[in-house]
C-alpha cells in the first residue's frame, strides 16, 4: 500500500473531516512527505511540538535507503513509548486512545507514539471507602495511573499487567493485575479466555457491563458475586495474597477476584489497627449486619404470636396498633427509607439538610400522630437502616434487605413456618451461587479450609500472614 493510500484510508476511517476533534497534521521528514494523525485533546501538545521540530531538520541523506520503520524508529524517533505495525484497524483504534500516528512516505509500517494525557482528577480519598488511619490515595478514572498507584505498593517484577481490550465499539482496556509466582494458573487462564470471549458493543457501565458479562446467568441472584474497592493499597494487599484484580479503563474502583461471601466481612480498617481491635471490629460489624437481617422479621413473627414473648422481653410489644397493618407499615417503611436514600443522592448538597429535616418530620412524630406508623417500628427501622451501613459493601447490604422481605412476607402468610422458609430460600440461593468463572461463593466453608476461614473470621498479625 502506498503512503498516500495509507493515509486516505486512514483519514476515512477515522472521519477526520467530520469530528472537529479529529486531527491530521502534514509534514516534512528528511524530505520526505508525512502526516500525523491524533485527537486533540489527548496529546501532549509541547512533545508533539518538540518532535516536529526535531524530524522536520533531518537530512535527506540520513533518511535515504530507509524502509525498515524499526530502523527509523531506532534512529529517528527520540521518545520512550513506540511502535509501529502495518494493521490500519489496530492503527485506528490506538489513535481513537489517544495514541499518535506517524504515516511517512516509504516507510512500510506506521508509526505510534504514546503520547496520550487525559483529563484526571487528583488521586483524593474515596468518599465511600474512608479510613480512619492509613493512605489518603484513591484510584481514578485513569488505568495508567491506578497501575502505578499498585506498582508504588508492590516493587516485585512478579507484579503484572495484562491488558485486554473489550468491546467491538468502546475496545476498553480491561488490565488483569496478578502475581506471576502467587496466582492460581487455572483460574487465570479461565478468566482470560473469558475476558477474550466478551463479544458485546462497548462496556458502557463499566465494571458493572464487565462483571454482568463475566457473571453469565443468575440474573434474580442479588448476592454480589465480585468485590470491589476504590482504595489502591486494598487492591495491592489482594494482589499480594494471590488474587487476581481487575482495572477497567474509565472506571475509579478495582475488581477483586474470586469472591466468597465471607470476604465481605473484611474492612481496610481492619488493618489498620492492632489485631485485637482489628477482630473485634470485625466481629461487631458481622453480627450487627446479621442482627439488621432478622430483627424485624422475628419481630414481626412475635407480634403474631403474643403468646410466645418472653417477660424479659415484654417491652417489645406494640402497645397502641396503627390504622395500617403491620406488615403494610414495614413494607411501607423499607421502601420510604431506599427513597430518602435516592432523593439524598441527587440532592445538592446545599439542600440536603433541609432534606434531611423533612425525612426525620416523616418518619418521627407526625407520622406516628397521624397513626401511619407505630413508634416501636419506626425505632426497630431506624436500627436496622443506621445499622446497614456498618457493611462496606452497598450490594451485599441490598442483598440482605431484598431476603430481609422475603422473611416478611413468608412470616405474614406461613408465621413461623414461613420464617424458616425465608431462611432456607436464602440458604438454597447461597449454596447455589457461582463465582466469577466457577468456584464456590461459600469457601472457606465449603469446601473447608480452616486455615483461611481463620483468617477470614479474626484479624491476624501481618507479619504472620504475610509468612502464609
Amino acid at each position: 500500500m502506498t503512503y498516500q493510500e495509507t493515509v486516505d484510508r486512514l483519514t476515512t476511517k477515522l472521519r477526520v473531516d467530520a469530528s472537529f476533534d479529529m486531527m491530521s497534521r502534514g509534514m516534512t521528514v528528511g524530505h520526505r512527505p508525512g502526516t500525523l494523525f491524533f485527537v486533540d485533546g489527548f496529546t501532549k501538545d509541547e512533545v508533539l511540538e518538540k518532535m516536529l521540530q526535531f524530524l522536520s531538520k533531518i537530512p535527506e541523506e540520513d533518511v535515504q535507503g530507509i524502509n525498515d520503520a524499526e530502523e527509523f524508529i531506532r534512529r529517528f524517533i527520540t521518545y520512550v513509548e513506540v511502535d509501529c505495525t502495518a494493521d490500519l484497524e489496530k492503527v485506528v483504534v490506538q489513535v481513537l486512545s489517544g495514541v499518535t500516528a506517524l504515516v511517512v512516505q516509504d516507510l512500510d509500517k506506521v508509526i505510534l507514539i504514546d503520547t496520550r494525557t487525559y483529563p484526571v482528577r487528583s488521586v483524593q480519598e474515596p468518599e465511600s471507602d474512608r479510613v480512619m488511619r492509613g493512605s489518603r490515595d484513591g484510584l481514578v478514572e485513569t488505568l495508567v495511573f491506578n497501575a502505578a498507584l499498585i506498582r508504588r505498593r508492590l516493587r516485585d517484577p512478579a507484579l503484572t499487567f495484562e491488558v485486554i481490550p473489550v468491546g467491538r465499539m468502546s475496545a476498553t482496556d480491561v488490565c488483569i493485575c496478578y502475581m506471576s509466582d502467587r496466582v492460581d494458573r487455572k483460574y487465570l487462564d479461565k478468566l482470560r479466555k473469558r475476558l477474550q470471549s466478551i463479544t458485546i458493543p462497548a462496556l458502557a457501565m463499566g465494571q458493572e457491563s464487565l462483571s454482568e458479562c463475566l457473571l453469565k446467568g443468575q440474573w434474580y441472584n442479588p448476592f454480589p458475586r465480585v468485590r470491589y474497592t476504590e482504595r489502591p493499597d486494598s487492591a495491592a494487599a489482594n494482589i499480594a495474597e494471590g488474587r487476581i484484580v481487575l482495572l477497567v479503563d474509565n472506571s475509579p474502583a478495582a475488581m477483586m477476584l474470586p469472591t466468597s461471601i465471607f470476604d465481605f466481612s473484611q474492612d481496610t480498617n481492619d488493618f489498620y489497627f492492632p489485631p485485637v481491635v482489628g477482630s473485634y471490629l470485625r466481629l461487631v460489624r458481622g453480627l450487627i449486619f446479621l442482627f439488621t437481617l432478622f430483627l424485624t422479621p422475628v419481630w414481626y413473627w412475635l407480634m403474631q404470636n403474643p403468646d410466645k414473648i418472653p417477660a424479659a422481653l415484654d417491652f417489645i410489644r406494640v402497645k397502641e396498633p396503627g390504622n395500617i397493618p403491620l406488615i403494610v407499615q414495614l413494607l411501607l417503611v423499607e421502601i420510604l427509607i431506599d427513597a430518602l436514600k435516592l432523593a439524598s443522592l441527587n440532592t445538592p448538597t446545599s439542600l440536603s439538610n433541609a432534606l434531611s429535616l423533612v425525612g426525620a418530620l416523616i418518619f418521627g412524630e407526625f407520622a406516628v400522630q397521624a397513626g401511619l406508623f407505630v413508634p416501636e417500628l419506626l425505632a426497630y427501622m431506624a436500627f436496622v437502616a443506621i445499622a446497614s451501613f456498618t457493611q462496606p459493601s452497598h450490594e451485599l447490604a441490598y442483598a440482605f434487605k431484598l431476603f430481609r422481605i422475603v422473611f416478611l412476607v413468608c412470616t405474614w402468610l406461613l408465621h413461623g413456618w414461613g420464617l424458616l422458609l425465608g431462611m432456607g430460600i436464602m440458604f438454597v440461593v447461597l449454596v447455589t451461587t457461582r463465582t466469577a468463572v466457577g468456584g464456590s461463593y461459600l469457601y472457606p466453608v465449603v469446601p473447608f479450609n480452616g486455615k483461611a476461614l481463620a483468617r477470614l473470621l479474626y484479624r491476624q498479625p501481618i507479619s504472620r500472614h504475610n509468612a502464609q
